[in-house]
C-alpha cells in the first residue's frame, strides 16, 4: 500500500480500548511503510504527516480486515446426503457410527491430488475474501493417512501462493479414526498420526496442532500423546473440545497453554477457569451449532465472568458446518449465542488473530499491518445485523 492518509472514515479499531468497538469517527489513518504509523481524529493529525496524499473515505466504516480462525477449507468430495439424513431424524453421533461424518470424507480427499484439493477450495477461499477476510486457517484432518495429511497441508499452502491470503495451517491428523484402525485408535496415533506429524513438520508445513477430543474420537491421553509431540516440536496447539461431552478436552489444552480450545458447548465452570489462567482463546463455531441443530450453549456467560477471550470462526468444513460466510457467522453469533455486535466483529478480528498466535493485525493501531475492510455502512453493528448481504466495498492492503 502507498504511503496515504486514509481521511474521513468511522473506525472500529477492535483494539480492546474501553471505547465500544475502539470507535473513532471523522477519523483519520496514517499508512507509511504498509503499516499504520498513526490513527485518531483527523483534528489531531501530526503535522509531520500533512504533506501525505489524502483518500476521502466518506464517512464509510474502516476495520481490520477479517480472520476465519477455524477452518476445514480444503477436503474432497461433499456430504449433502448426511443434511438429508440429519433432517430425518439421524444425530451427528449416529451418522458418525455408521461410517459417516469424518471418515466419509477420508476416501473423496485420499482420491485427491493436491491440485485437485486446491481446485475445489479455491471457490470457498474466494467467498471468504469477498468478504474482507485476510487470514484464513486450514486444517489437515480428512486425510487420516500420512501421504494425504500432507497433502491437505500442501494444498494449504498453495493457496496462501495464488490468492491474497495468509493461511495458517494446523495438523488435525488426530480428526478421527479411520476404518482400517477401528477400536485401534492407540496404534493410529503411533503409527499414523505422530509419524504423519513428524513429516510434516520437516516439511515447514504445520503452523500449530490441533486435535478433536470428544467421545467419537479421541480421548485425553491419546491427544496427550500429540499434544507432546507437538511440545517437542515448538509448536502450538489447540483443540477441538466440549463439542458434545464434556471430555476435559479444554482443561488439557490449557495445561498446554493452548492458543485456542473450539466448539465449547458442553464445558463447564472448572474448564473456562483453566482456560482464562492459561490465556486460551474459546473460538465459539455457530454454524456447526446451527447445522446440527444443537440445543445446548456454550457457557458465554462463564467466559464473560472469568475474561476468557472469544473468537468466532466459520468451521467451514463438508459436514457439520458447511458454511463459506464469516458475515453470517457473525449473525449467527449474535442471534443464536447472544454475543454482541462487538464481541463479534473482535471475534473475527483481534480476538481470532490471538488465536492464531498472530500478533501483526486483528486492529487498526500504531505499528501494525496496514489491511483493512471498508464497507458501505456507518456503524459497526451493521456488519452483525445484515443476513446474506455483503456490504463490503473493498480491502484495502
Amino acid at each position: 500500500m502507498k504511503d496515504q492518509q486514509l481521511t474521513n472514515a468511522v473506525v472500529a479499531s477492535c483494539d480492546n480500548s474501553s471505547i465500544e468497538y475502539g470507535l473513532i469517527k471523522n477519523a483519520t489513518v496514517v499508512v507509511k511503510d504498509n503499516t499504520v504509523a498513526w490513527c485518531g481524529s483527523s483534528a489531531d493529525i501530526p503535522e509531520q504527516f500533512h504533506t501525505l496524499p489524502e483518500r476521502d473515505l466518506h464517512g464509510r466504516l474502516l476495520t481490520p480486515s477479517l480472520i476465519d480462525c477455524h477452518t476445514h477449507i480444503v477436503h474432497g468430495g461433499h456430504r449433502a446426503p448426511e443434511f438429508e439424513q440429519r433432517l430425518q431424524g439421524a444425530s451427528y453421533a449416529e451418522i458418525s457410527a455408521a461410517g459417516g461424518g469424518i471418515v466419509s470424507t477420508m476416501s473423496a480427499t485420499r482420491a485427491a491430488s493436491v491440485d485437485d484439493l486446491v481446485e475445489s477450495a479455491l471457490p470457498r477461499v474466494d467467498a471468504l475474501l469477498a468478504e474482507g477476510v485476510s487470514v484464513i486457517e486450514i486444517k489437515s484432518g480428512y486425510g487420516l493417512d500420512i501421504d494425504t495429511e500432507l497433502n491437505m497441508l500442501r494444498a494449504a499452502r498453495k493457496i496462501g501462493t495464488i490468492r491474497p491470503v495468509i493461511v495458517k495451517t494446523s495438523f488435525l491428523g488426530a480428526h478421527a479414526v479411520p476404518a482400517d484402525y477401528k477400536d485401534r485408535a492407540d496404534e493410529y496415533i503411533d503409527n499414523v498420526c505422530i509419524p504423519a506429524l513428524e513429516a510434516a513438520h520437516n516439511e515447514s508445513l504445520v503452523d500449530a496442532v490441533d486435535g478433536f477430543c470428544e467421545s467419537i474420537a479421541f480421548d485425553t491421553s491419546q491427544i496427550t500423546r500429540v499434544f507432546e509431540k507437538a511440545q517437542f516440536l515448538g509448536l502450538p496447539v489447540k483443540l477441538h473440545a466440549e463439542q458434545l461431552t464434556l471430555s476435559e478436552g479444554a482443561k488439557l489444552a490449557a495445561t498446554y497453554n493452548a492458543l485456542s480450545a473450539d466448539h465449547l458447548e458442553y464445558l463447564d465452570e472448572s474448564g473456562v477457569e483453566a482456560m482464562a489462567a492459561s490465556g486460551t482463546v474459546a473460538v465459539l463455531l455457530p454454524g456447526a451449532f446451527y447445522t446440527l441443530r444443537e440445543t445446548q450453549h456454550p457457557p458465554l456467560d462463564l467466559f464473560r465472568k472469568h475474561g476468557v477471550p472469544i473468537a468466532i470462526a466459520t468451521d467451514c468444513n463438508p459436514g457439520s458446518s458447511p458454511l463459506a460466510s464469516l458475515l453470517l457467522t457473525m449473525n449467527m453469533a449474535c442471534t443464536l449465542f447472544r454475543l454482541t455486535p462487538e464481541e463479534a466483529l473482535c471475534g473475527v478480528t483481534r480476538v481470532a488473530a490471538q488465536a492464531l498466535g498472530i500478533t501483526d493485525r486483528g486492529v487498526i493501531a500504531e505499528g501494525k499491518q496496514a489491511d483493512f475492510a471498508l464497507w458501505n455502512v456507518s456503524h459497526p453493528a451493521e456488519l452483525c445485523y445484515r443476513i446474506g448481504f455483503n456490504s463490503l466495498l473493498e480491502r484495502i492492503v
